[in-house]
């Protein structure tokens, strides 16, 4: 099929975008961060075409995005948002992976979070990668509210210090974006900038990527977006969660200073990963009724990073300390 092109005379106002991380090894370079901000503006407004965009975020995978195309990224994307400024959180997290091979032990730390009142506003996806479980269909089994606007959002936050809201709903053409994962065949740039959008401007902010090589990425990039206390791990299955098994390098922002702060191994073998999710063993666990060596470390494990991120910690001892008194002492009726 031949595609009519509308602009044979005159040039689309994103071909630059394009040109500029396409044009062969000797003649691209990145964007920088106005003009990541300006096309990723073009995009989330409707303003290019369906190739256009193909072509932008295939390109940008290939090469891999830099932190400054990244915070520009974010920034436009944010300026779209334009999150309710009178809506409030303490703590970030964002929830874009899945699980496949452990549960979702991150949701129980962050059930512990919120019942000490920490305000944990949650944003995600679900479906765009197959095989997947996602944080949007456990939440309500955990009594944990999923928000559908901004107003509910708030609601969710005065009452239960907790909220999620979908990036289709945050972000309608973020959440398009994201599913094309299956079309493309491959994770496209919003995989890694939703995580870092804090659309309520909340001080602390926690992140987890799955490959290593992104860490430092993400943490150049909160530092650009002037974030002045941020976390990111690579996290199990590329979500905010410990893994117990191996050594967790924590890639931080404390008061605007970068700091790298490794978490030693805490078992010394390696646990086999889950043969099928039971969602009844899962919530059994939090009621104390089933023993989990993996997981209940795993809770402990990613409370206690949250608390340093928080600064509710002034050590890894103490962290843990902290996060194994707060498990053992939870609400085991609140699920």
């Amino acid at each position: 099929m031949v595609m009519k092109n509308i602009y044979a005379t005159d040039e689309h106002p994103f071909a630059q975008y394009v040109r500029i991380i396409g044009k062969g090894k000797t003649g691209s370079r990145s964007l920088s961060f106005d003009e990541a901000r300006t096309a990723m503006g073009m995009i989330l407004r409707a303003e290019v075409l369906d190739v256009q965009l193909g072509a932008f975020l295939m390109l940008l995978r290939i090469k891999e995005e830099t932190p400054e195309e990244l915070a520009g990224f974010v920034a436009a994307s944010r300026d779209f948002i334009k999150a309710p400024p009178t809506i409030k959180a303490d703590l970030d997290w964002s929830s874009y992976a899945g699980k496949r091979k452990h549960y979702p032990w991150f949701l129980l730390a962050v059930k512990i979070l919120a019942s000490h009142g920490v305000r944990v506003f949650m944003h995600g996806a679900s479906g765009h990668t197959l095989n997947r479980l996602y944080t949007e269909n456990v939440l309500p089994l955990l009594g944990l509210p999923v928000c559908s606007d901004w107003d509910s959002v708030k609601e969710a936050l005065d009452g239960e210090s907790f909220a999620y809201l979908s990036l289709d709903n945050l972000c309608a053409p973020l959440g398009e974006m994201i599913s094309l994962r299956n079309v493309l065949g491959l994770r496209s740039p919003v995989h890694t900038l939703a995580r870092l959008l804090n659309p309520l401007d909340a001080p602390f902010v926690m992140q987890a990527i799955f490959h290593p090589a992104y860490r430092t990425s993400h943490q150049a990039a909160a530092r650009i977006l002037g974030y002045r206390n941020s976390c990111v791990i690579k996290g199990e299955g590329g979500e905010i969660e410990r893994n117990p098994d191996g050594t967790c390098l924590a890639k931080r922002i404390v008061d605007g200073e970068l700091q790298d702060e490794e978490w030693p191994v805490l078992f010394d073998t390696r646990h086999a990963a889950e043969e099928g999710f039971q969602l009844e063993d899962f919530l059994a666990v939090w009621r104390g009724d089933k023993h989990h060596e993996y997981g209940e470390m795993a809770v402990i494990g990613t409370l206690a990073i949250a608390l340093r991120t928080l600064q509710q910690a002034d050590s890894q001892t103490e962290a843990l300390e902290k996060a194994r008194q707060w498990w053992e002492r939870r609400d085991k009726t609140a699920c």
